[in-house]
């Protein structure tokens, strides 16, 4: 499965921090059984490697690891079975590792720098972040500009029509408490999109 059949999934990707992973696989469940079968576990504690492993468990769940910064940690949710790969930004070191290993991945992206970069690794997805401070939905409109091959933007909640001059599927942030029962609240933290490569 690659990252624009995981972004279609589900039209919401809850965004976890997991405290306990004794709490993991039971959010999981609930999530999966509430239609949210992707699910990004940032690593931003020490449980999120144990809590990626136990979600993993639960049957029906697209389990990923977010908040990877560097080849090390990518290293380490590969050895949990992480399904995807999401970072807030991109550097040419860890964006290199990741495409050569063939898992789907969803670098952050705040300029038109950053998505050429990621362009020339041949990704084609990406992850507007930090949205708000980067400009919001202005901002991504003035990105989208200069690209003629990319198509517009679409609320979280709409399946991406493709049209000329802009990026479709934006996808919002979801948090959901640990260890209560969870209940999906979109954010516009980050906003998920992809560009088409010019022919």
């Amino acid at each position: 499965m690659n990252i624009e059949a995981i972004m279609q999934t589900a039209p919401v990707i809850p965004v976890l921090v997991i405290e306990d992973a004794a709490t993991a696989r039971p959010l999981a469940e609930a999530l999966v059984k509430g239609g949210l079968r992707v699910l990004e576990v940032t690593l931003r504690t020490g449980a999120a490697l144990e809590a990626i492993a136990e979600m993993k468990k639960v049957e029906g769940a697209i389990v990923g690891a977010g908040t990877v910064v560097n080849t090390e940690q990518f290293e380490q949710v590969m050895k949990a079975d992480a399904e995807f790969i999401v970072s807030p930004g991109l550097t040419d070191r860890l964006g290199d590792a990741i495409t050569r290993s063939g898992v789907p991945y969803l670098p952050g992206v705040a300029n038109a720098g950053d998505i050429m970069r990621g362009l020339d690794l041949g990704l084609t997805h990406f992850k507007f972040f930090p949205a708000e401070t980067s400009g919001g939905l202005k901002a991504l409109k003035a990105l989208a500009a200069p690209s003629t091959s990319a198509s517009s933007a679409r609320p979280a909640a709409s399946r991406p029509r493709p049209r000329r001059n802009g990026w479709p599927s934006i996808r919002s942030s979801a948090s959901a408490a640990p260890g209560s029962r969870p209940r999906a609240r979109a954010t516009s933290r980050s906003r998920r999109w992809h560009a088409k490569r010019p022919r």
